[in-house]
């Protein structure tokens, strides 16, 4: 941080001080962090609408899933671009209600998808619930994805 303020300082310190040098270079600079930015919001909204395209759906099946993992987990990918890595986090919610009733805990698990997945695959797994509130039956409950985080190759 103070060495950031010691740049910016010094830069205002050349450019007041000589301005018919420092001036084209400010802008070059300038005109060069634009571009680095744009570039990066451009690959921030691919990524947003490729994970647009991902259906995922979780739900609650103790016959079809392990004991230990009793969660079922359906993930096709809609986009046109190979899915290289996917992490969620699950959100437990009583139908018609919106407070999260899973609590986020340092020992809670980590979801994540398959390693790589073709556009139009589809991927089951089944997954540990997460650490639900005290009270509340899995089965009574609908399980969600959210902060769906992705990478993508074209």
């Amino acid at each position: 941080m103070l060495i950031g303020v010691l740049l910016v300082i010094s830069w205002l310190i050349l450019l007041i001080r000589y301005p018919t040098k420092a001036l084209p270079i400010s802008m070059a600079a300038l005109a060069g962090l634009a571009l680095v930015a744009s570039w990066v919001l451009w690959e921030e909204n691919r990524d947003a609408r490729y994970l647009a395209h991902l259906e995922l759906r979780l739900s609650y099946d103790p016959q079809q899933c392990p004991g230990d993992r009793p969660l079922a987990v359906r993930l096709k990918n809609g986009s046109d671009a190979a899915l290289l890595e996917l992490r969620w986090e699950v959100a437990a919610y009583r139908p018609g209600n919106a407070t999260n009733l899973a609590q986020r805990l340092y020992e809670s698990p980590r979801y994540s998808g398959p390693g790589e997945l073709l556009p139009g695959a589809s991927w089951n797994d089944c997954l540990p619930l997460p650490d639900l509130r005290s009270g509340y039956r899995p089965s009574t409950l609908e399980f969600r994805a959210e902060r769906l985080q992705g990478q993508f190759i074209r």
